[in-house]
């Protein structure tokens, strides 16, 4: 078993999920015999974000690679960040540590494709998805993909940002989402959703949403469970 090092605190619930998800289904998949060892260096989320609002991307490399060169010195063999927007220095840090991340966008991209979705939408920060570091590895292997209208993607931005990273779930702010979704699906003919965000599995999900979510913490804890068992 590999020992696994995650870039947290971006923000703590999903932090939170992660830790607890890699414990219970690495143990359930030994049949009780085996949890990981985890490693978790934990950013200042505030000082993170700050460094996205103010487009400081040479900051927030820096700051984030002191993570990893902690996580690498502490013998973490599997290393990932756990926020989704902290992939937009993914490629950068890829370079400077001299290590293979194990990357979210890739891995939601790889399981999308093998679906035969051609057309799919994505929700996220504003900055998620307005960027293209999430959409890039689905581009290129043909498939479309669609985010909300620019009053939408406020609204989205600012629910995030006010309560799912501070865990705080209300049903309005479901019904405000899958009326987003629905619209997507009416008028851009999605056949799915990316959750883009590592808190948004905390509100939406398959059975509650008028399309099939791919659940950005699920697929990649998937594909990190599955490297540090060498399935």
């Amino acid at each position: 078993m590999k020992k696994i090092g995650l870039v947290g605190g971006t923000g703590p619930e999903s932090t939170i999920m992660y830790y607890k998800k890699l414990n219970t289904e690495i143990d359930r998949l030994t049949d009780g015999k085996t949890m990981p060892d985890i490693a978790i260096e934990s950013v200042n989320f505030r000082r993170a974000w700050d460094y996205v609002v103010q487009d400081r991307f040479d900051l927030l490399t820096d700051y984030l690679f002191e993570k990893v060169n902690s996580l690498i010195a502490g013998g973490a063999e599997i290393i990932s960040l756990s926020a989704v927007t902290m992939h937009a220095v993914y490629k950068e840090l890829e370079k400077r540590s001299g290590i293979k991340l194990v990357s979210i966008p890739k891995a939601v991209s790889d399981e999308i494709v093998s679906k035969g979705i051609k057309k799919i939408g994505l929700l996220g920060t504003v900055f998620t998805m307005e960027q293209d570091y999430m959409k890039n590895d689905l581009v290129n292997a043909g498939v479309q993909v669609v985010v909300p209208n620019s009053s939408e993607r406020e609204l989205i931005g600012k629910r995030i940002f006010e309560e799912l990273e501070n865990g705080i779930v209300k049903q309005s702010t479901l019904l405000e989402f899958t009326d987003i979704i629905n619209r997507m699906k009416k008028e851009d003919g999605i056949e799915g959703v990316i959750l883009g965000c590592t808190e948004l599995p905390l509100l939406l999900n398959s059975e509650n949403s008028p399309v099939q979510c791919f659940d950005s913490v699920d697929i990649h804890l998937k594909k990190l469970i599955q490297m540090a068992m060498e399935l």
